[in-house]
Parts: structure tokens; sequence; C-alpha cells
């Protein structure tokens, strides 16, 4: 699909769902903090681990340009939703931008163990997206790039079996070309959001930890469960995931990614509308839990 023919960009209703989730986030992180009960501050963390996902999911059409009609006012947005994330909304662009063009190749088959293949290293990879643990790579490598970006270009092991088993091959190699004064400069305004929302709402420490390790776990469980043992096919491998309709919402149809994959220049408002009934739809529930029994051999090959 081309871009002139996809639906209109849905501008004022992404930008106040922004602002509201950015503000129902902060309140999570208040209460999180100083919430007598800890039963109260559990609740936030949990509620946080929802609505900063709506946060991420503008930052995801901020990065496909659908966010704002503007270039301006969709790259700026953008920046402020990485910022909750937190990280630079510069290298979540080329990062995604790259898992677009590798999805389900031999340097994005993270659910398949192929011959050769490092198997601690595998497994290791794969719980770690499971855990939410993934979730910490992604702040602290922009903190990283910022301060030392030739330490990440070290990491990427170019030509080798280990970067390409990882992906850190094709995801690291954008960095040769990155925009390094932006990316800094984003990273610095990263810092300042959340020293900001600290010192604002007299943060603890723990309050924000609850949060974002809640926020980790939920964003981190999805971000594989819609590709997990898909079509080996660059616009074909993904799901549309079966989730509870109020889940959905939340997410902003995220769960709907064979049709993103397959058209990413239609705003989330729209995806339903290219959701394939014809083509299996799992549920999330179904392939989550199934991903916890490990990577499974490469079809065709032998344990």
């Amino acid at each position: 699909m081309r871009a002139d023919d996809a639906p209109p960009i849905p501008a004022t209703l992404n930008t106040a769902l922004l602002v509201a989730a950015m503000g129902a986030g902060a309140l999570c992180l208040w209460t999180a903090s100083h919430a007598e009960g800890l039963w109260v501050r559990l609740a936030a963390a949990g509620v946080f681990s929802y609505v900063n996902n709506t946060v991420f999911s503008l930052l995801h059409e901020a990065t496909h340009g659908v966010l704002h009609p503007s270039r301006r006012l969709n790259d700026g947005l953008g920046r402020l939703a990485a910022a909750f994330f937190p990280t630079s909304f510069t290298l979540q662009r080329a990062f995604h931008l790259t898992h677009h063009r590798y999805n389900r190749t031999a340097r994005e088959q993270f659910d398949y163990l192929h011959p050769g293949d490092h198997r601690v290293l595998k497994y290791a990879q794969w719980y770690v997206i499971l855990t939410g643990v993934y979730w910490l790579f992604v702040p602290l490598g922009a903190l990283v790039f910022a301060l030392a970006p030739g330490l990440l270009r070290r990491l990427r092991g170019p030509g080798t079996r280990y970067g390409e088993q990882t992906g850190a091959d094709a995801y690291l190699g954008r960095l040769e070309d990155a925009p390094g004064t932006a990316i800094r400069l984003e990273v610095l305004g990263m810092v300042a959001v959340q020293a900001g929302l600290a010192a604002a709402l007299d943060l603890t420490l723990v309050g924000w930890a609850l949060c974002y390790a809640a926020f980790a776990v939920n964003w981190s469980s999805l971000q594989y469960a819609d590709h997990a043992w898909s079509p080996l096919d660059v616009r074909e491998g993904a799901w549309d995931l079966k989730v509870a309709a109020p889940v959905r919402w939340v997410f902003l149809n995220y769960h709907y990614h064979r049709a993103h994959h397959r058209h990413p220049q239609v705003p989330w408002l729209y995806l339903g509308r290219y959701v394939d009934e014809g083509v299996p739809r799992p549920s999330f529930l179904r392939v989550w839990l199934s991903m916890w029994r490990g990577p499974r051999p490469f079809p065709g090959q032998t344990k």
C-alpha cells in the first residue's frame, strides 16, 4: 500500500491519547511512590504497565511517521513518547525499521534453533525477552551510545555466527550512519524528562522501579509473541493475535501485527479493517505460554 492510499492519520486523537497516557503514567508513578499500602503500590505499577504501553504504541506510530501528518510534530511527539519509555526516538526508529526489513529472515529467527547455533546464547536471549530483562537493554543501550558509541559498535560482531544469531550485526550496523548528535540530544532529553518527573512528583526509587519493572514484563511479553513460529516471510511473518478487547484497545491494536507488517503506513485506528480472518489467529495467551518451553528446532531439523 502506498502512503497516499492509507487512511488519514488521527492526529488529534493521537495527541490527546499521548497526553492522557503520560498523565495517567505520572499518577501511577506518584501512587507507587507514596501510597501506604503495598497492594495499592502494586496496583499502580500494574496500571502503569498498561498505560505506558499506550505511550509505546504511539511511539511506534511515530517511528512509521503516522502519529501526526506534520513531520515536525510527528517527530517531536515521538521524542516525548520515547522519553517515557525511556529511549532515544532516533535509535528506536532505526532499530524498528530494521526489524521490518529483516523480519523472520535468518537474522530474526530467535524462536528457532539452527544447526551451529550457540544453545546457551539462544536460550539466554529468549528468556531475556520473556522475563522483561530485554527492556533494560533499550535505555541502557541509548545511554551507552550517547556516552561511548564505539562500545556498541564493537559488540556488533559483523560476519560472525554470534552477530547473525542475535541480530546484533543487522541492528547495531545501523549505528554506523546514525546521527550521533541528534541521538545524544534525545538521550539528554530522556534523562531530563525522567529527572523532572522524579523531582516534580517526589518519586522514590522503589516506586519508580516497581512501575517500570511491571511495564518491562508487560511490554516485553508481546515483543516476540506476535512473531513466534509465524511464517518465515518478511511481510507475512506475524500474527494478528486474539486478546481481550480492552487490552487491545489500551495497546492501540498492536496485537494486529500481521496487518501492521503488511500495511505499515496504516494508522493503528484502522488496522482492524486489514485483518485477514481467513488466516489463523492464535490467542496471545496460547502463544505466550508456549514460548516458555523455549526455542524449537528449525523445521526439518532434529533435536
